[in-house]
């Protein structure tokens, strides 16, 4: 099973500020859509509780939290207390690649497992950005893929990468 980080990061790699994306880009959010429909979504608390109530679980998808907050699986999600135990019940479901989707500190721990990541750059940068996504080292990954589009309700230029994992 391939392990893909899915982020949007700012120049800076910001991400988000107060438990929340730094911007509203309907271009991002249709890929991030199409790009984690039909796979399992890991993701930590504050990413899952970032997402409005409407919204969640996030349909079409497996909503999994890595959490020790129990209610959380009342409200839809599999709650899973350690990163290994989240990544085996994905593989033991017959998942192909799972989605780690946020925040900060999932992403940290498991930047060293990940196999792809797929990365909406987002041409401006956030001075209110409080965390922020790990740096990509060219020796470690390889650049892909690559497009780039104008968001349509904004105006602002974002490349879709997708990054993957230096065999050398």
């Amino acid at each position: 099973m391939m392990i893909s980080l899915v982020v949007a990061a700012d120049e800076q790699n910001g991400i988000g500020a107060d438990n929340n994306l730094l911007w509203h880009l309907p271009t991002d959010m249709a890929y991030f859509k199409e790009l984690t429909m039909g796979h399992h979504v890991l993701m930590g608390k504050n990413t899952w509780l970032s997402i409005p109530p409407k919204f969640r679980p996030l349909p079409g998808r497996v909503n999994m939290v890595l959490t020790r907050d129990s209610a959380i699986a009342e409200q839809g999600a599999l709650v899973f207390d350690q990163l290994e135990s989240a990544i085996e019940a994905a593989k033991a479901a017959g998942e192909k690649e799972l989605m780690i989707i946020g925040g900060a500190q999932l992403y940290a721990a498991s930047f060293h497992q990940a196999d792809r990541i797929y990365l909406t750059r987002v041409h401006q940068h956030y001075a209110q950005a409080q965390v922020h996504f790990p740096e990509i080292q060219s020796t470690q990954w390889e650049l892909t893929w690559k497009e780039t589009k104008r968001d349509s309700k904004t105006g602002v230029m974002l490349d879709f990468l997708l990054y993957e994992r230096s065999r050398s």
